[in-house]
């Protein structure tokens, strides 16, 4: 039996103005899978991203979240973002946005798992009393990804989720994102460090001038440019479309 898709996206294609941003988009992302979106600025993540979202209605094509029309609220009780430029609301405490965030799912707020979910990513626990315009950079980011992962939901979307954090904050993020999949939850993740996309992501697609050049795995792209890392393998990717 085939498995729904956690994200289903057919013949998707976006303009601006008359001008194409994405062009016939086709993507399927399993549940389970930490799937990567790579592409250089300007290259259309943003604009499918938001096209996913319901943010931006596609051109044409369709958008499926786990079965469901991507507008229809079943859908939209599954899936949980994080944007790229995290803005938290600055009057309230780190405690009171982690319950915030979980009741707009209706998910039961356990303040010892939030404790528990802050030290995980070694973020000082008492910050979680304080109201958040004492944060640091790094610090909103983890609360974010706190808010993002902590709801339940079956599908995360990370915008940049390594945005501000130090090696050891990305390595404790990465296990998170590993732990989600472990219990069967879908991670699409756009991120410019190649480096941790290249170790956590089952999957990758490549978009290059708003058209998906490339789906699968990060080893068989290596192999595909006989390049040994993933920013160069991208790199020798979109110089040199014709690749064997």
């Amino acid at each position: 039996m085939v498995s729904t898709p956690a994200l289903l996206i057919e013949n998707v294609s976006v303009a601006y103005a008359g001008k194409p941003a994405i062009s016939n988009i086709d993507l399927s992302v399993d549940a389970g899978e930490i799937f990567g979106l790579m592409g250089l600025n300007g290259a259309g993540k943003t604009t499918l991203i938001k096209s996913i979202l319901g943010l931006r209605n596609q051109d044409t094509g369709q958008i499926s979240i786990l079965g469901q029309e991507k507008l229809s609220p079943q859908s939209k009780a599954k899936l949980s973002y994080l944007p790229e430029k995290f803005e938290p609301p600055w009057f309230l405490t780190g405690m009171e946005f982690l319950r915030f965030s979980l009741q707009l799912y209706k998910q039961p707020f356990n303040k010892n798992e939030m404790i528990a979910a802050a030290q995980a990513l070694a973020l000082d626990t008492d910050a979680l009393n304080r109201r958040m315009n004492t944060y640091s950079k790094g610090m909103r980011q983890k609360l974010g990804l706190m808010g993002t992962m902590l709801t339940g939901c079956s599908l995360f979307i990370l915008d940049e989720p390594m945005s501000g954090l130090d090696p050891l904050a990305r390595s404790l993020v990465k296990k998170m994102i590993n732990e989600m999949r472990d219990k069967d939850r879908t991670i699409f993740l756009s991120s410019h460090i190649l480096a941790d996309m290249d170790e956590i992501c089952d999957r990758v697609a490549l978009l290059h001038d708003g058209e998906i050049r490339y789906v699968g795995t990060t080893d068989n792209l290596k192999k595909q440019t006989h390049t040994d890392n993933l920013e160069q393998a991208f790199l020798e990717f979109i110089e040199h479309k014709d690749v064997a």
